[in-house]
């Protein structure tokens, strides 16, 4: 049996229309799911209800996916030198960096046993796990030098 072609015009029955929004709807979020994660694609979808209610699906994080998509078309109809936009996408990866070497510098220095004054058990219990794991690292280098010194040694008695 076939299914007949749906004519593309408000549905009246406002009780057919809530049922109608909420099958397509729930299709349409699961096709989005399906395309993110067949395709590797960053999808975001917005949809709100007639009475306003917000549905939202978001593969990645929803207000990187909004603001790329807002770089994206500013770049199309921008006015302003695309120098100046690519400079501002530069203080931008800038301004990320930043924050990264800081928190890099941060985790070194309580490596070194700085600043840990703040630090909660759990936190000085990862540390700890750290350095025991560095040490073991450490341990088996220097380990495997000592032996290839010794067979270069014995190498030279003979």
């Amino acid at each position: 049996m076939v299914r007949g072609k749906t004519q593309m015009k408000r549905i009246e029955n406002a009780t057919s229309r809530q049922v109608t929004f909420s099958k397509r709807r729930n299709g349409l979020l699961k096709k989005a799911f399906e395309l993110s994660v067949l395709c590797d694609a960053e999808v975001s979808l917005i949809i709100f209800s007639p009475k306003g209610k917000l549905y939202e699906f978001a593969s990645s994080n929803m207000q990187d996916t909004i603001d790329r998509y807002l770089r994206h078309t500013k770049d199309r109809v921008s006015t302003k030198p695309v120098s100046e936009e690519n400079m501002q996408h530069l203080k931008y990866e800038a301004a990320n960096m930043m924050k990264k070497i800081e928190q890099l510098e941060a985790s070194k220095r309580k490596l070194l046993g700085e600043g840990i004054g703040t630090c909660s058990i759990e936190e000085l219990q990862q540390i700890e796990q750290q350095l025991e794991k560095s040490v073991k690292c450490i341990r088996a280098r220097k380990t495997q030098v000592f032996k290839e010194q010794i067979e270069q040694l014995k190498q030279k008695v003979k």
